[in-house]
């Protein structure tokens, strides 16, 4: 391609542009801080509405009231850390040619290592010890309730960090189905809110590990050229 450019016509800026720049990795955060807020919330929404009910309450009793924002500060604070990793794993992957800066899509064999990590990550005992306090609301505020506004804070970036042991390995499959798909952002995240708030949930996550799994494994298989 590059043999093809005429005298005078420049490169697209998408391909020239050095992904770990500050202008251009502070672009990225943003867009996985917005896409990941986007995700998330709506599984949250259970913990959140009960903080803020017993916050309520709490207030009516004569107890000093702590806004419900500050929770919600203190989770989303939890998943712009994992939003920064994303981001700079992003630009590594472009930087070492194994993502396309246009698709934001790895190749088979990345996306068949991120599909296989996933569907291994669902049997993990860490990941059912966090998905555990993320789908017992009342039980985290009962173990874990923090007076004041600070507090607060630490309570939603403990429950934060709950949530992203429980799905990071999920958010990763970003990588293998496009970072700016938006269909396919939308489907992990009604994913993660059907294992989080149905009853059946648990078995939902070990039929999804197990699909995972298997796809990774054909795109292992398809990478190495073995399938022919």
């Amino acid at each position: 391609m590059s043999g093809m450019v005429m005298p005078g016509m420049a490169m697209p800026s998408a391909a020239m542009a050095d992904p770990f720049a500050p202008a251009e990795l502070g672009l990225r955060f943003a867009m996985w801080a917005v896409m990941m807020t986007g995700m998330m919330l709506p599984s949250a929404l259970p913990m959140i509405l009960t903080f803020a009910g017993i916050s309520r309450r709490r207030e009516a009793s004569g107890q000093p009231f702590v806004p419900t924002m500050l929770f919600v500060g203190g989770y989303l604070l939890a998943w712009a850390g994992f939003s920064a990793a994303a981001a700079i794993a992003e630009a590594g992957l472009e930087r070492v040619a194994l993502m396309s800066p246009m698709a934001g899509l790895v190749g088979e064999a990345a996306g068949g290592c991120a599909f296989l990590l996933a569907g291994l990550y669902q049997f993990t005992p860490l990941k059912y010890a966090c998905l555990r306090h993320c789908r017992s609301p009342i039980g985290f505020i009962l173990t874990r309730w923090r007076e004041g506004p600070g507090g607060a804070v630490a309570m939603g970036l403990e429950h934060g960090a709950y949530c992203l042991g429980c799905c990071w390995a999920l958010m990763a499959l970003l990588f293998a189905g496009g970072v700016m798909n938006i269909l396919w952002a939308a489907a992990i995240a009604a994913f993660v809110l059907i294992e989080k708030a149905l009853p059946l949930g648990h078995h939902a996550g070990r039929a999804a590990g197990l699909v995972a799994i298997l796809v990774g494994g054909y795109l292992l298989i398809a990478a190495s050229g073995l399938n022919g």
